[in-house]
């Protein structure tokens, strides 16, 4: 089976099947998007003359949203599938925050306390910065450090209380998701894994349940209960000792294998499986991470990460260093500046290519 080449169709990166972020977003499930500016890459590059401009519209409209909902870290998401995703998903990831609120001296009292103030402040003067809610929380004697903040906002969205409401100037703003999402009946909590399962294989299979359970940080237990019910939409197959899981109406690209990609940092291709051992060469492991755990933008060639790039502003240009894993002198072909190529075409800049 060629799971690579699958993938690469599946997750929308060699067939487009989409013109719209927010069809892409449902597509796909969720989008980690801790990293704002390459989040919207991951979107741009999935899809055919959509501009990063096209995209901050969206999000500025609330057609995707950015929230606290797997992992736990950013995703993007649907508005209309927030709600079931946060009912399935926030318990487990409010078990996982207690000790970061133990070290950080946080409570129960305290977080129904700031999300009091968080709501009166949103339904009186609408969407506020991180900076304007955190002057609210300090008025009310609520110590706020960054880390504490985060994780008082963090509390707020798992419990459905506030989501993002796109950006005010360069800033980040946050409303009461009642306000930016009408309410609906919520799905059955078997009916929400069985959904999630659904998303997850379509738009990333072939896949393992190791993957999914790492990409959803549901329990396997739960996972294999359902994935028998699904029959009507998954099959599933053995590959070398592993059972891959995809949608019965999965394709492939005949070019998907031959052409390169362009890929963000933390883009689902790499970082939404748990086993990536088909895509990266365990030799080069420490090139996509930096010592403080973040991912690097990565290249795609014949379906496996062949290197690494990142961007630097110059005064009126921008510069594009890529640093491959080997044979630096053929790396910078044809199929790759193409791939680059639409990076810029998205920015709507211009720049210069050097490789290291």
């Amino acid at each position: 089976m060629d799971i690579l080449n699958h993938r690469l169709a599946n997750q929308q990166l060699s067939a487009h099947q989409f013109s719209r972020p927010d069809a892409l977003v449902s597509w796909l499930g969720a989008m980690q998007a801790q990293n704002y500016a390459m989040a919207k890459w991951a979107i741009g590059c999935r899809l055919t003359g959509v501009t990063e401009t096209r995209v901050e519209k969206d999000f500025n409209e609330g057609k995707i949203l950015r929230t606290h909902v797997l992992r736990p870290t950013w995703h993007f998401v649907s508005p209309k599938d927030i709600r079931w995703m946060l009912k399935l998903t926030a318990p487990t990831i409010k078990a996982l925050s207690r000790g970061h609120h133990r070290a950080l001296g946080i409570d129960s009292g305290i977080l129904k306390r700031s999300s009091k103030i968080i709501e009166k402040v949103l339904a009186t003067a609408g969407p506020k910065t991180r900076l304007e809610i955190q002057e609210s929380l300090l008025k009310s004697g609520i110590k706020t450090s960054d880390t504490r903040l985060g994780f008082l906002l963090m509390d707020a969205e798992l419990d459905g209380l506030i989501c993002s409401a796109g950006r005010k100037g360069k800033q980040f703003a946050y409303g009461l998701l009642d306000w930016i999402v009408p309410e609906y009946e919520p799905l059955k909590r078997v009916e929400a894994v069985s959904e999630l399962a659904v998303r997850y294989f379509r738009g990333h299979g072939p896949a393992t349940i190791d993957d999914f359970a790492w990409w959803s940080g549901l329990p396997l237990a739960e996972i294999r209960l359902v994935l028998p019910i699904l029959k009507s939409e998954l099959i599933s197959v053995q590959w070398q000792g592993d059972t891959y899981w995809f949608s019965k109406s999965m394709t492939a690209s005949e070019s998907g294998l031959k052409d390169n990609y362009f890929l963000p940092a933390f883009d689902e291709y790499f970082i939404g499986y748990k086993n990536r051992k088909n895509l990266l060469d365990s030799a080069f492991s420490r090139q996509i991470q930096t010592a403080n755990g973040i991912f690097n933008p990565i290249i795609i060639k014949n379906g496996q990460i062949a290197g690494t790039w990142k961007r630097n502003e110059q005064k009126s240009e921008l510069l594009i260093e890529l640093s491959p894993f080997s044979d630096s002198s053929r790396f910078l072909d044809k199929k790759l500046l193409t791939a680059i190529g639409k990076y810029y075409r998205f920015l709507g800049r211009k720049g210069e290519i050097a490789v290291l």
